[in-house]
């Protein structure tokens, strides 16, 4: 059984002076209190009549439903906790109803919570979505998470996918996307445009997505036989992007080609090559990362590498369903691919909308 932090574990109301009860409720609509209590649970065994009573008694009384010392009894409450890193990213957004896609379907409610990279914030969440008794987590770990969180998940017996990130790949179930190789054919593509001098642009905090995406970027800069070491780390954020043009363009050496983290980044640089009278494509060749619905729509219109962030939430919803269903069995990993999509901002190929 779940712990309360008010000594309580039978699941009653809340007995504090002035509260109506379920018994007054029961008393009102002439009624067993058991019969109130399934009206509240939305049980089909009451009769309309009855449930109509019941639930005029309520409205006439002003009864509070406490759902959280309820569920206390059940085995299932099919609530599910999300917990996302960065919600004013159009990507999550997508994520989000990728999760909701398969959740709803079975029935299930999530409570999503925007951790901001914050550890702490991330820690009291989810203490909080453990206190509601949800059945299971879908985490995208906040940098600077340590791998003793997902000790503690496993103590509580709470079931947990991660998605998009991982704080630890050992004995865990994980959902995401092989940013390394959507990095490296990225590159590749620039590098076959005649571009020798690219940067890396974009990414802040460490975790394990940032490594990947820079770890694509070494690897297919030196195949090529190129220096990998134009980084430039920057916020995540449109207006870091607009900002970054002058730390890039204004050095002995400009780069032709920027590779941005992730398409917001890339968003925020062709606005602040606008304000200079530049352009990409022409001026500056730049890319994405993600393919957010509004790449297609910028001018000019964003190449950048699809990572299918609906499919991602999908496939962690249905894995955190198996691990509820199943919380002895082996862990599961899926790595979706990545796909190049090229368009007009790079300068170069067939763009495709």
């Amino acid at each position: 059984m779940a712990e309360r932090t008010d000594g309580r574990t039978d699941g009653r109301t809340d007995q504090r002076p002035g509260r109506i009860t379920l018994t007054e409720v029961a008393d009102h609509a002439g009624v067993s209190r058991s019969t109130v209590s399934l009206v509240l649970r939305g049980s089909p065994l009451v009769a309309a009549d009855t449930r109509e009573r019941v639930q005029a008694a309520i409205a006439a009384l002003g009864y509070i439903y406490n759902r959280g010392a309820a569920t206390l009894r059940a085995a299932r409450t099919q609530t599910a906790g999300l917990l996302v890193c960065e919600i004013n990213n159009p990507f999550y957004a997508e994520l989000t109803a990728g999760v909701d896609d398969v959740l709803d379907t079975e029935g299930f409610v999530a409570f999503i919570a925007n951790t901001a990279e914050s550890p702490e914030r991330q820690d009291r969440f989810l203490q909080r979505m453990r206190e509601h008794n949800v059945d299971g987590v879908i985490l995208c770990p906040a940098a600077g998470t340590s791998p003793d969180l997902l000790d503690r998940l496993r103590r509580w017996d709470l079931p947990f996918v991660q998605a998009l990130r991982f704080v630890s790949a050992r004995d865990s179930d994980y959902a995401g996307v092989d940013y390394q190789a959507g990095v490296e054919t990225v590159t590749d593509h620039l590098v076959g445009l005649g571009h020798r001098r690219i940067a890396f642009v974009g990414g802040n905090l460490d975790h394990s997505a940032y490594a990947a995406r820079r770890a694509g970027f070494a690897a297919a800069m030196r195949r090529h036989g190129l220096s990998d070491d134009l980084v430039l780390r920057c916020p995540l954020t449109r207006r870091a992007g607009a900002e970054v043009v002058g730390p890039l363009l204004d050095r002995p050496e400009p780069p032709t080609a920027a590779l941005c983290y992730n398409d917001v980044l890339a968003l925020g640089l062709l606005l602040g090559l606008e304000a200079r009278g530049l352009r990409a494509g022409r001026d500056l060749a730049v890319t994405g990362f993600d393919d957010v619905p509004e790449a297609a729509l910028s001018r000019p219109a964003l190449t950048t590498v699809a990572t299918s962030a609906r499919q991602i939430g999908q496939e962690a919803a249905r894995l955190l369903l198996r691990r509820i269903a199943d919380p002895q069995g082996p862990p599961e990993r899926i790595i979706l691919p990545s796909r190049l999509v090229v368009r007009a901002s790079c300068g170069g190929g067939s763009p495709t909308l």
